[in-house]
């Protein structure tokens, strides 16, 4: 398969990056998705250094969720951590929109989010990073017609697909491969069960060789990224135990 496989580091708050990226390469993992605040992780340049002893790559630099308005602090995090993927050579930058809470999701609610994605894909362009935007369950584009609704409204801005929000609204991610084929630039993989995150397989919630099967079928060619599980395990068991599922489907 032409797309390069990462693990996603979610949960390493306060991570030994040496520890981590030797398990990662002895796993057979490609790279690793950075979610760690700039303070923690340094300069780019010693991400960089770390990343080359061990043989992997950085496959995306997330940021905090999004907002309804570009003058909100949050908007410059996100600039400055898209200035830090370009710095570390990385081309990929995701963030998921605000939280929902109990109110409804109006056009307008869209247009401005829409007009806050567009922002920062256009500062990303011109820094040779892609933004993408994360649908996530529970956040303001909450349903499959919403996220196809708010899709609509973006032109610079591309798509993390991740497959478990999908399934969580009964929207078949085999299907949303095909329906945002030209707008996919990242993927994301999870497992769910009785109200958890889980590692691959221990669900399933998705017939995952079949949704490997259509990326491959419309030419995806990026990273796919593995979020580890909320059950109690070592990040090193984690990255094995997902690792192997991956290999088991002929990944």
């Amino acid at each position: 398969m032409a797309c390069k496989l990462a693990y996603s580091g979610l949960f390493w708050e306060a991570p030994h990056l040496e520890r981590e990226l030797a398990v990662l390469q002895e796993a057979g993992w490609d790279g690793w998705e950075v979610r760690q605040p700039l303070d923690w992780l340094g300069t780019p340049g010693r991400v960089r250094k770390l990343c080359e002893r061990f043989g992997v790559e950085v496959a995306a630099v997330c940021g905090p969720n999004a907002t309804l308005n570009v003058d909100d602090p949050s908007h410059q995090i996100n600039k400055r951590r898209i200035e830090f993927a370009a710095e570390l050579g990385v081309a990929t930058f995701m963030t998921k929109g605000p939280g929902r809470g109990q109110r409804a999701c109006s056009d307008q609610d869209l247009d401005q989010m829409a007009a806050v994605y567009e922002d920062l894909a256009v500062y990303g362009d011109t820094l040779g990073v892609c933004v993408t935007f994360h649908p996530h369950i529970n956040h303001l584009v909450n349903s499959e017609d919403e996220w196809k609704r708010f899709m609509q409204r973006l032109s610079a801005c591309k798509l993390c697909l991740d497959m478990s929000h999908a399934v969580h609204w009964g929207y078949d991610p085999v299907q949303a491969v095909h329906d945002f084929t030209s707008r996919i630039a990242y993927v994301h993989l999870h497992d769910f069960k009785e109200g958890k995150t889980v590692e691959l397989g221990d669900g399933p919630m998705c017939d995952y060789a079949a949704f490997m099967g259509a990326l491959e079928s419309v030419g995806f060619a990026g990273w796919v990224t593995v979020c580890p599980g909320e059950v109690e395990r070592t990040e090193e068991e984690k990255m094995r135990i997902n690792r192997a599922y991956l290999r088991s489907i002929g990944y």
